[in-house]
């Protein structure tokens, strides 16, 4: 996003209003009616977060603490850790979605101008 942002000042110098260039005037806008869209990324930082995964040593970890789980071999603090690293999982897989969403929503966006 460009955010070329210029003020409006008085004769003292005090801010009375704003000029947004339109692409951030858009996003804004698009952000007020859809609060799922991420508008303070760019193109390459969307697509590095809709491509994200866990490192190597979390999916690991994750791996091992769900085969010890199907097993019914699983410590009550292996347990808690399971379910912490989950809940992370969530997280990234929301994450994600948005920034696929956002993605797919900035096209369309220029492909109607």
């Amino acid at each position: 996003m460009s955010q070329t942002i210029q003020y409006i000042t008085d004769e003292a110098g005090q801010r009375g209003g704003v000029l947004l260039d339109l692409d951030t005037y858009e996003r804004l806008r698009a952000k007020e009616e859809d609060p799922d869209l991420l508008i303070n990324l760019d193109r390459e930082e969307l697509i590095a977060l809709a491509e994200s995964t866990l490192s190597p040593e979390t999916q690991s970890q994750l791996s091992d603490l769900l085969a010890q789980n199907a097993e019914n071999k699983i410590s009550e603090v292996d347990r808690v850790q399971l379910d912490q690293l989950l809940t992370r999982v969530d997280h990234l897989d929301i994450l994600k979605t948005r920034a696929h969403y956002t993605l797919h929503h900035l096209s369309h966006a220029k492909n109607a101008q």
